[in-house]
Formats: C-alpha cells, structure tokens, sequence
C-alpha cells in the first residue's frame, strides 16, 4: 500500500509540475524561463523537478504536449454537444468548444510561445505531431472537406491574434472588422508567480 501512496504522490507531483511549466512558459517564453522558475511555481526543489525531466526542452515539449491534450479534450467535448453529425455542425461546436478552451491565456500564450521556440528540434516535432493530432482528429471526426477543416484550422489561429491583442475589447474599426461573428470566452489570466 504504501508504494502506491508514492506513485500516486509522484504522479501529482508530476502533473503539478507540468501545470506550473504550462503557466511559467507561457507568461516568459522558452528562452528566458529556467526550471528553477517552474520549480518555484510549483513549490518543489528544482532538484526534483531535474529529476522529473532531463532538461528544459523536455519539461516545454511535455507541457506542450498536455496542452495539445486538453485541446483535443475540448474538442472531443464540443463534437458531442453538436446539435446534430453534419460537418457544419460539428465543427461549428468544436470551435466553440476551442473559443472557451483558450479563453486560459495560460494555454494560448503557450502555443503562441512554441511557435517562437520552433528552432530546437524537439519543440518543433511536438507543435507539428499536436497539429497533426489535431488536424486529424477533426478532419476524421466532422468528415468535412479538405477546404472546410482549412478554414476551421485557420480560424483557430484568427482567434489567438485576436485573444492575444485583446480586440475582442476594443471598439476600433479594424478589431470590429476582424472579430465580427467570431466567438470568444473571457480571457482568464493566470499570475505568473504562485502566491506565498
């Protein structure tokens, strides 16, 4: 018993860890933030968090990868509430589904940061195989055509400029040109620090 008392201790651990790095990640981006930052975050020893993880590119590809994970979630969510199986409808919930999930700045800013971070190897391979996870499991999942998943693909990345420069609350002619029918949640913005 008590040997699965310490998994369970250390899978928390780890998904704690991996929630600050999402967090901690996307408020400094790839280059600046260390895992001691993560670890601070955490409130765990760097050490351990060294030990949890070989290095930074490998604690960033793994947050990364739970940030595709809860998209895909999302998604799954959106395409059961559909009103009905047609593709209009499917991705017309999954996109709702996307708009609410992103509303977590933590989780946007992170995908934004990774496309800058795309010059080591890893992190590039982890944004392509979660955009081929993605791109699949939509295409698979609304059986649109190849234009209509373009689009929807397209719309996503609309909704993080638009997320991102807060037009969705500004009242110049350009934002309102950009953002008229779009759909949105509330931005949650999350400290970069955890509180003492």
């Amino acid at each position: 018993m008590p040997a699965s008392r310490t998994l369970s201790t250390a899978e928390d651990r780890r998904a704690t860890v991996v929630s600050s790095a999402i967090a901690t990640f996307a408020h400094g981006g790839f280059h600046a933030v260390t895992i001691a930052d993560v670890a601070r975050h955490a409130g765990i020893s760097p050490a351990y968090v060294s030990k949890l993880f070989s290095s930074k590119t490998q604690l960033f590809t793994t947050a990364l990868e739970e940030c595709y994970r809860r998209i895909k979630t999302a998604l799954e969510r959106g395409a059961e509430q559909a009103e009905n199986d047609s593709p209009e409808a499917l991705l017309w919930a999954m996109g709702g589904a996307y708009a609410e999930l992103i509303a977590d700045r933590d989780l946007l800013i992170l995908q934004v940061n990774s496309q800058a971070a795309m010059a080591e190897p890893l992190i590039a391979e982890t944004v392509r195989r979660g955009l081929a996870d993605i791109t699949t499991y939509v295409a698979e999942r609304s059986k649109a055509d190849g234009p209509a998943i373009q689009q929807f693909m397209a719309f996503g990345q609309l909704c993080h400029l638009l997320t991102v420069t807060d037009a969705f609350d500004t009242d110049a002619e350009w934002a309102s040109l950009l953002t008229e029918g779009i759909r949105h949640s509330a931005p949650q913005r999350h400290a970069p620090e955890r509180e003492s």
